[in-house]
């Protein structure tokens, strides 16, 4: 990536599945800084040993960042001298931010526009925001706070493009198999229990992507931003009960026992809305949603009108590329995770 040469880097949440990945990616590369920013002081210390121990030429371009994006003077505290941000902290458990709303809005809609107005303050060149599919229509919590992460995504996108500076964009992407708190660790952990595999709901669809894929698209999305933009991948999905047999096959049939769905869960996920859709660019693997620039002068709404408002149809796990059994065994095994734990079991 050209555009990260001799630059500064900075992720919010950086010591998460997303942000390791994103150090693999980036750390041999020319970049001059990389900085963690997050709130657990262990995980920072974890990950700073395990650079030092596996990246002895490259551990001193990363810098950490003791702070949370729910205070403003942490997260301008770190912002000085940084040209890029990645801004992947955030609350994503479904059933605690059922449980704890407004610990969800502190995080996910407070903490952007903390992240954001520190960016824009400090004349950061982009910013990229990663959402996730429980955005569109959402039903739950988590959901809720995230599509409003959205809007203040696009609102400070627009006030950033008229003072002329930080290019401000959302990226929207579905279940990160094998990320902290996803269900193949948990699958795993309970065949090698000898458990059988808890499922929600065996008919229930979910987008798969990995951590790569993740990463491939806040960088697609970083090289081709215009304000406001948000980048969907186009994405293969599966029910729960084929996932569920994929892992058996790979670590063990111990069974299946079907709980319901937990609180909050969608029986399906869309990536994105019929609305959204309509005014979407297909650019081979993603999708560009541009921002809608209508300005609040409705006068000329009245005048003129908008026939089309939604296309026939949004894009959802169910009517996206269902995998089947062996493709979905193919998936998973992309997962550094699932590679892992494969070798340890051989060992």
């Amino acid at each position: 990536m050209s555009q990260l040469k001799n630059v500064s880097l900075l992720i919010t949440g950086g010591t998460g599945s997303f942000g390791h990945t994103v150090l693999k990616h980036f750390l041999s590369s020319d970049i001059r800084e990389i900085r963690i920013f997050s709130r657990d002081e262990k995980k920072q210390d974890d990950m700073r040993h395990e650079l030092q121990r596996d990246y002895p030429e490259h551990a001193s371009k990363v810098k950490f960042y003791i702070g949370d994006v729910r205070n403003p003077q942490s997260v301008h505290d770190a912002m000085p001298g940084v040209d890029f941000v990645f801004h992947a902290a955030a609350l994503k458990q479904v059933p605690s931010c059922e449980f704890f709303p407004m610990e969800a809005v502190h995080t996910n809609v407070e903490g952007t526009n903390n992240v954001l107005h520190a960016a824009m303050e400090a004349g950061v060149k982009r910013v990229v925001c990663l959402s996730t599919d429980k955005a569109a229509y959402p039903i739950n919590a988590m959901g809720t706070s995230k599509a409003m992460m959205e809007h203040v995504v696009r609102a400070n996108a627009r006030v950033a493009a008229e003072r002329g500076k930080t290019v401000i964009c959302c990226t929207r992407y579905g279940n990160v198999m094998c990320s902290r708190g996803s269900v193949i660790p948990l699958f795993i952990d309970q065949i090698k229990a000898g458990n059988p595999i808890t499922i929600t709901n065996p008919d229930m669809t979910r987008f798969l992507m990995n951590l790569d894929e993740a990463v491939d698209l806040v960088q697609f999305a970083f090289e081709h931003a215009n304000p406001g933009d948000l980048f969907i991948q186009k994405s293969d999905a599966s029910t729960i009960g084929v996932l569920a047999r994929a892992v058996q096959k790979l670590f063990g049939d111990t069974g299946t026992r079907i709980i319901g769905t937990r609180h909050g869960e969608k029986l399906y996920e869309t990536l994105m809305t019929k609305e959204e859709k309509l005014r979407s660019e297909d650019m081979g693997h993603y999708y560009r949603v541009s921002a809608d620039n209508r300005d609040l002068n409705y006068d000329k709404y009245f005048i003129n009108g908008q026939v089309q408002t939604e296309s026939e149809e949004a894009y959802t796990s169910h009517n996206a590329k269902l995998l089947n059994v062996e493709q979905t065994v193919e998936k998973i095994l992309s997962t550094e995770y699932v590679q892992k734990v494969l070798k340890e079991n051989i060992c």
